[in-house]
């Protein structure tokens, strides 16, 4: 009967729990890393945000954009930009890599385990036979073990760790920065989009009324009233009001284009402006003029044309619109903290890359010393297969091995300089890009500051503008003033109308910007 094989001798794996043993006691061994300490932000210690109320620093930048955005047609906007925006799918792609880098770089830490199994057959040539006969040799092994693993006593491979940990956390920063600033983007993009419908429609507007004032022009020039020179120059203005709807038109399709690209896609009429739906639905057919009596010279030699008390003059009813609020105003503290610009995500990705030039250092310095790996297995081998797990047929090996460096002709020396200049760099990378926050955020809080006396006074200047054109016009039909004066009132009114336009727009812009400089969302 055949007896079963007795278990393998306790003492065939020692070589193994003595490699084991040794990777934990390097666990505990030396970091020749310098110590990391965030740099003083080279800005001032506070910007001024010259709120008439305190408002918690801790709430600045931390509103979810779920909270901040108010209107439901640009949060259905942001959040289908969220799932198909190809750059913010690329940053998400991006954070996967260096996960899966990261997750190499730690592999490193740990030994590598390998099972191999290996049989061999071979004939001897009778000539290289002490008997002069040929013979045949078989011999089988499996072994398990692991291969050039690294002690890693002055801290190489946990440095090498830490800085690939540190890019990780990088990229994601990274893609933080490039959600939020999607977010502010997506919202630009959609305030754009409603400004230049209510420009849209002032030119049309402005179109109807200066074809009035050409009809009125050149009833005037056939009785003799009005110079050529009068009629032309109306012709003029009628000519820069298309050409002004030719490009507002173009420019419209452009934002909603710009739209589409941020949102990943087609956006549904339902989540545009209301007033673009209006701006991109075909305009009315003009209507048809209707007759105008014989005109008598008013007094000082001017005939007074008759119509509409306002022909000429725009009707608010037909291009002003409220403008769109999408975002409350955020409340800023008077004096906010610059600590808080350090939560942005691009000043956050700045200090991870430096915190990894840091392990960097470390990695570099611990070139300088020995560097010990291990080689060690366990197994069995025989010269017959069904042997293989016999008694007695156990194996081992351990081979520790030591490197130290002795001449490289400066190649460590060198490699540690450009750990060092990384490190450098990345401080100024650091300190730039916390400058760079200041200079946003400041600009912003300046820009706001003035924002409400700009409206003020450029809706003030619109209703002087349109005053001085009704008395303007006024005066032409009693023949005080000569049509020119009327063409340049219309001119100035239109300059205010898109100045206000403008100004309404850089106000709800304003906080949309300010929202993404202080790192919200």
């Amino acid at each position: 009967m055949t007896r079963p094989a007795p278990p393998m001798p306790l003492r065939s794996t020692a070589p193994v729990a003595l490699a084991l043993a040794a990777a934990l006691l390097a666990a505990g061994c030396v970091n020749l890393a310098p110590p990391y300490q965030a740099p003083a932000p080279a800005v001032p210690a506070t910007l001024d945000g010259g709120a008439a109320a305190p408002a918690p620093a801790s709430d600045i930048g931390n509103v979810p954009w779920e909270s901040f955005i108010t209107d439901p047609r640009l949060r259905g906007v942001i959040a289908q930009s969220l799932e198909a925006n190809r750059d913010l799918r690329v940053a998400a792609l991006a954070i996967e890599r260096a996960r899966a880098q990261y997750g190499v770089s730690r592999a490193d830490l740990f030994p590598t385990l390998n099972a191999t199994g290996a049989g061999t057959r071979s004939r001897t040539a009778d000539d290289l036979t002490t008997a002069g006969r040929s013979n045949t040799s078989a011999q089988y092994n499996a072994q398990i073990g692991f291969a050039s693993y690294e002690i890693d006593f002055f801290g190489r491979v946990r440095n090498l760790n830490d800085a690939a940990l540190q890019e990780f956390l990088r990229v994601g920063e990274n893609a933080r920065s490039v959600r939020l600033s999607l977010i502010a983007d997506v919202a630009g993009a959609w305030l754009t989009l409603d400004a230049d419908a209510r420009r849209l429609l002032l030119a049309r507007e402005t179109l109807r009324t200066r074809e009035q004032s050409l009809s009125l022009a050149q009833r005037s020039y056939e009785q003799g009233a009005t110079s050529g020179l009068t009629l032309t120059q109306t012709q003029t203005t009628v000519d820069s009001a298309r050409a002004d709807i030719a490009t507002t038109t173009a420019q419209l399709a452009k934002d909603r284009n710009a739209l589409h690209l941020l949102a990943g896609g087609p956006v549904a009429d339902a989540l545009l402006p209301p007033v673009a739906l209006e701006a991109l639905a075909p305009p009315p057919p003009p209507a048809a003029p209707s007759p105008a009596p014989a005109q008598s010279p008013a007094p000082g030699g001017t005939p007074s044309p008759s119509g509409a008390d306002r022909a000429g003059s725009p009707d608010p009813a037909r291009w002003q619109r409220t403008p769109a609020r999408v975002a409350p105003l955020l409340a800023v503290p008077a004096s906010l903290p610059s600590s808080t610009l350090l939560r942005r995500p691009d000043v956050q990705a700045a200090e991870r890359s430096l915190q990894g030039s840091f392990a960097s250092i470390g990695a570099a310095r611990a070139a300088f010393f020995p560097s010990i790996t291990l080689t060690t297995s366990v197994g069995t081998a025989s010269n017959e297969l069904s042997g293989l797990f016999g008694a007695g047929n156990g194996t081992w090996s351990f081979a520790p091995q030591i490197r130290l460096p002795i001449f490289d002709a400066g190649r460590n020396q060198a490699n540690l300089r450009i750990a060092e200049v990384a490190r450098d760099t990345a401080v100024a990378q650091y300190d730039k890009a916390v400058q760079t926050a200041f200079r946003e955020v400041a600009d912003a809080l300046a820009e706001r500051a003035t924002l409400q006396d700009r409206v003020q006074a450029q809706q003030s200047l619109v209703s002087t503008s349109q005053r001085a054109l009704d008395l303007t016009l006024a005066r032409w039909r009693l023949g005080a003033d000569s049509y020119l004066a009327v063409l340049d009132a219309q001119r100035s009114l239109y300059s205010a109308q898109l100045g206000l336009i403008a100004v309404q727009l850089a106000e709800q812009s304003n906080g949309v910007t300010l929202y993404k400089v202080l790192g919200g969302g």
